[in-house]
């Protein structure tokens, strides 16, 4: 079984290759995805922040988290 922070990052992953959110998107609140995922909200930020590091999303202080244009699967190798 995947830690919490493994489901909210493959959650936020398969949004991205769904199509459900698209370059640019802004991703739910850190609240918004613990909640929805039912994980405490540092398993969001240690997602978050990995993702960052991958080059598949960006954030703007106190604007939020956006999916950076162009994604691509690529960037996740």
């Amino acid at each position: 079984m995947p830690t919490n922070y493994a489901r909210v990052y493959d959650h936020v992953q398969d949004q991205i290759m769904s199509g459900a959110l698209r370059a640019g998107d802004k991703l739910p609140s850190t609240t918004e995805l613990a909640s929805e995922l039912g994980v405490g909200r540092s398993s969001v930020k240690t997602a978050m922040l990995l993702l960052r590091e991958r080059g598949i999303v960006e954030g703007h202080q106190g604007k939020g988290v956006y999916v950076v244009p162009p994604w691509s699967p690529s960037r996740d190798n």
